[in-house]
């Protein structure tokens, strides 16, 4: 059976009884709860899964062999059953791990020995790996199974998932539901905002503020934006010139595109935007940068020498929240259909984009809003 149809099957039999558990050893079932609930860090429970997969889809590998420099014939490339077999599923089933290979963490990468149990693995905290190290050699030994470790790993995974989406789905129905309750000012939907920012991993919601300022005014302006690109897809494999491209209403052409950052704008930045919008079939009417940082008056001055030489694409350089705050105050009246908009686009984007920390945490921050005002 192919990896991915041996995950699926695994995956139903997880489902079919979370209470349910298969490794053998409470010790080992303990283990695995620490490694798998362990948030701060979830590299050692993508490196887990692969190394498991591996052994289940072929007997004769070591599991704590997943490198092959080793260049022993029961090693193999942990990497390639992470990112071959792993990604898409975990991605699929929204289950609480990286987005990305464990075996491109720092700790993990170029590594040429077999991860047995006395391998100095510099990470942190140190009993992760100690574990994670300890339930490998348990397999390779033949006193645990790789597909009943896997099945367990899995069905931790679906309840912590299940148990994040329903406190999702909790939060929502909290927020308040009196239509005749006076709604959020700008300035207080400014500050939600700058808090939600704030958080951890939030390079993506800049992107989704502009999307969901468009999305709420769009019959007002007769305009309209296309539709988001992946958050980690390149523009060069998309073919997109910016992160947020918007056409007129019935015409596909793009007028205004809309490039985020989360650092100052340099000259490279415009230099960049420049050869994007030269390969374009048509010349872009504006070329707008939102950043998160400060801005920088010479970098302004430069972007704004460039209109003529492009034959009239207008660049600028606006800051993130000063954008959000005339806008709120220029469509005062559409300020709420602007955060409903904003809501779900952040309750909708997948968890690689938008962790479901960070979902939760909007919602919490809604509710404290309102109950205040």
């Amino acid at each position: 059976m192919k990896p991915n149809k041996r995950l699926d099957k695994i995956l139903a039999v997880a489902k079919d009884n979370l209470e349910r558990r298969s490794v053998r050893s409470k010790a080992n079932r303990e283990h695995l709860d620490y490694v798998c609930g362990y948030l701060p860090n979830r590299a050692c429970v993508r490196l887990l899964m692969s190394c498991l997969l591996a052994k289940i889809d072929r007997k004769e590998v070591d599991p704590r062999k997943p490198y092959t420099e080793i260049g022993t014939p029961d090693c193999f490339s942990g990497r390639s059953y992470d990112e071959r077999y792993l990604s898409r599923f975990i991605q699929v089933n929204r289950l609480p791990c990286n987005p990305t290979t464990a075996f491109l963490t720092p700790v993990l990468r170029n590594i040429n020995r077999p991860l047995n149990r006395d391998s100095a693995l510099i990470g942190r905290p140190r009993e992760l790996y100690e574990r994670t190290l300890l339930l490998l050699e348990e397999v390779a030994l033949g006193r645990e199974s790789a597909e009943l470790m896997l099945t367990d790993i899995i069905r931790i995974l679906v309840a912590m998932r299940d148990e994040r989406l329903q406190r999702l789905k909790s939060l929502q129905e909290g927020l308040r539901g009196d239509l005749a309750a006076l709604p959020l000012s700008s300035e207080a939907i400014v500050e939600l905002i700058q808090q939600h920012l704030r958080c951890k991993n939030s390079s993506r919601l800049p992107v989704l503020i502009i999307a969901a300022a468009y999305e709420a005014v769009s019959g007002q302006l007769g305009e309209r934006r296309k539709p988001l690109h992946s958050h980690n897809a390149a523009d060069e494999q998309t073919g997109a010139g910016g992160d947020v491209e918007i056409t007129l209403e019935n015409d596909e052409r793009v007028r205004t595109i809309y490039e985020m950052k989360q650092k100052s704008v340099t000259h490279d930045d415009i230099d960049r935007a420049l050869h994007k919008i030269a390969t374009l079939d048509q010349r872009v009417d504006n070329y707008i940068f939102i950043t998160t940082d400060v801005i920088v008056r010479e970098v302004v001055e430069y972007a704004n020498g460039q209109y003529e030489s492009t034959g009239g694409t207008e660049f600028a350089i606006l800051d993130c929240i000063g954008f959000l705050r005339h806008f709120l105050h220029l469509f005062h009246r559409h300020r709420t259909a602007f955060l409903n908009s904003y809501q779900e686009l952040v309750l909708s984007e997948p968890d690689s984009a938008v962790s479901l920390p960070l979902k939760e945490v909007f919602l919490t921050l809604r509710q404290q809003a309102e109950a205040e005002s």
